[in-house]
């Protein structure tokens, strides 16, 4: 009862941000539906009457259909960038199977007696498919679309990750934030939205069966005629409340647009939604420009390929992470040296300013709990690497396949895990706390390490490069608004590693919203008002 009460609470609280998700996940979803059958339809009436071109495009549909949604997602993205096109783009290619196979097969297995008196009567091809065909299979044609549109509604979800919005914001936030009251109120609205999905297509299937093909004996004409009427009712409200979403959103886009305006991005774990709401807000209220927040964009590549391509304008970093993983250097744990091969690589080959540094070394860590480095004996990493074997490792993916990760780690220590899993997020807090897995690797200022009581093993032989975190602008933006640049360095001197683990443990344990614990910060530091 206590989880249900404070889950209603959670709701009641944040009520208007679920709202305003679902309806942007109803946008996302009609707009990718639309463009489905838009496109599958005429190529399943195409393959119908051209049979050697149906085995390879739907071949092509169902191979597309096997790869994983998340790799289909990370390959687009270099494509297409973030935010809306390479979501709906996504959605798009797993909804046209069914769309383009039920076309396909309900053009086909019309009765031939029927075609053949339709071109007894004079009808001519095109009469025939308008008039014969298409009438006849509509049925089938309108089931493909309705498995397409419930899957659609689920595949959107996915939206949340690169920044387009939409109910899987929710619940990727929830996942990197351990808060199940997010995870719901992302996941409980998405199935209902999915269950009436299936209800109004299932109505749409209804009305376009002929009357003659429906099983019809209980019902009198005039009820089943009022039926149809009461359907066509509903359908209509449908359409004018999804037309109404789409009317309303551009009004407020057109109401909210600056002249002024910049988009401040961030990763997607709790530390990145902090920063990137502190940023934000140091900007906006210090001065007229409107900013556009995009939190949880996914990881580094995902960040610094939108920058790059002019799609944000700033994100927050870490050092260790652009000279290693961005700009391919060897591990090196020079501060100084590391700061400024990264300010001045940035600079020439991409046009991006870093700024000065923040005060906080988010640098990786390996982390037991505490019975484990009692048992073990466990220290440092050395000490950690004499018993590896037995121990079961939880990490990251991208940390198991860097070089300043555990590739590199695994040849300067000589250590070798009797098994490796990949977890991302806080899935590998979860996991160790459960027993499931020994040894996690952590961020230096991860509130997660306070809320678990894990024991964080020294780095005795300096392997981990500093990840001290710093603000990326690109280098346009920093020109047209220089204003920004020393709002943004104030950061450095208010933060460091225990006020950030402060920070992040308050969303962390304490389930408080990152928004509001970022202006609550800037308030105490007497930054804002």
């Amino acid at each position: 009862m206590e989880f249900l009460q404070n889950f209603i609470n959670y709701i009641i609280n944040n009520g208007n941000q679920i709202i305003s998700l679902s309806i942007e996940h109803i946008r996302l979803t009609a707009i990718a539906v639309v463009i489905a059958v838009t496109l599958g339809v005429p190529m399943g009436i195409i393959i119908s009457y051209y049979k050697k071109a149906s085995k390879p495009i739907i071949g092509i549909a169902n191979l597309v259909q096997a790869i994983p949604s998340m790799a289909l997602l990370g390959l687009s993205i270099p494509l297409l960038g973030i935010g809306v096109l390479p979501a709906v783009t996504m959605v798009v290619l797993y909804s046209l199977l069914p769309i383009i196979k039920n076309t396909y097969t309900g053009i086909l297995n019309i009765n031939a007696d029927t075609l053949e008196a339709a071109k007894a009567i004079g009808l001519t091809k095109m009469q025939v498919l308008t008039k014969v065909r298409l009438p006849l299979a509509l049925p089938v044609i309108m089931a493909g679309v309705r498995v397409s549109a419930v899957t659609a509604v689920g595949l959107m979800t996915m939206a949340g990750y690169i920044g387009a919005g939409g109910l899987g914001f929710l619940i990727f936030s929830g996942i990197s934030t351990t808060n199940n009251f997010q995870i719901l109120a992302g996941a409980i609205p998405a199935c209902i939205l999915a269950l009436l999905v299936d209800y109004i297509f299932g109505l749409i299937e209804e009305l376009v069966t002929p009357i003659a093909l429906q099983d019809s004996s209980n019902k009198s004409k005039d009820k089943l005629k009022k039926s149809r009427q009461n359907k066509k009712v509903i359908l209509a409200i449908t359409v004018v409340l999804i037309a109404g979403l789409f009317i309303t959103n551009g009004i407020k886009n057109n109401m909210n647009k600056s002249d002024r305006q910049i988009i401040v991005a961030g990763k997607d774990y709790t530390e990145q939604y902090i920063m990137t709401h502190m940023m934000s807000e140091l900007i906006e209220e210090n001065t007229d420009i409107q900013v556009v927040r995009k939190v949880n964009l996914g990881g580094t590549q995902v960040c610094f390929s939108a920058i790059n391509n002019d799609e944000i304008d700033i994100y927050l970093d870490y050092t260790g992470t652009i000279y290693g993983d961005t700009l391919s250097y060897p591990p090196n744990s020079d501060m100084d040296e590391v700061y400024n091969t990264i300010k001045k690589d940035l600079k020439e080959l991409k046009g991006i300013d870093a700024l000065r540094q923040l005060g906080f070394n988010n640098t990786y860590a390996m982390a037991v709990k505490q019975e484990t480095a009692e048992k073990y004996n466990l220290k440092t990493i050395s000490d950690l690497a004499k018993v590896a074997g037995e121990l079961t490792l939880g990490a990251s993916l991208e940390f198991i396949n860097r070089e300043d990760g555990l590739i590199g780690l695994e040849k300067m220590y000589n250590l070798e895990f009797g098994k490796e899993v990949g977890l991302n997020g806080a899935n590998k807090y979860l996991a160790i706390a459960n027993g499931e897995t020994d040894v996690i690797d952590a961020f230096g200022t991860d509130g997660l390490l306070r809320k678990y009581d894990l024991v964080v093993l020294e780095d005795d032989r300096h392997f981990f490069p500093p990840y001290y975190a710093v603000p990326l602008v690109r280098e346009d933006i920093a020109m047209e608004y220089p204003e920004i640049i020393p709002l943004l360095e104030k950061l450095a001197d208010i933060l460091d590693d225990d006020t950030m683990i402060g920070l992040n443990y308050q969303v962390d344990e304490l389930q408080r919203d990152p928004k509001d614990v970022a202006h609550q910060f800037l308030i105490e530091q007497g930054l804002v008002d």
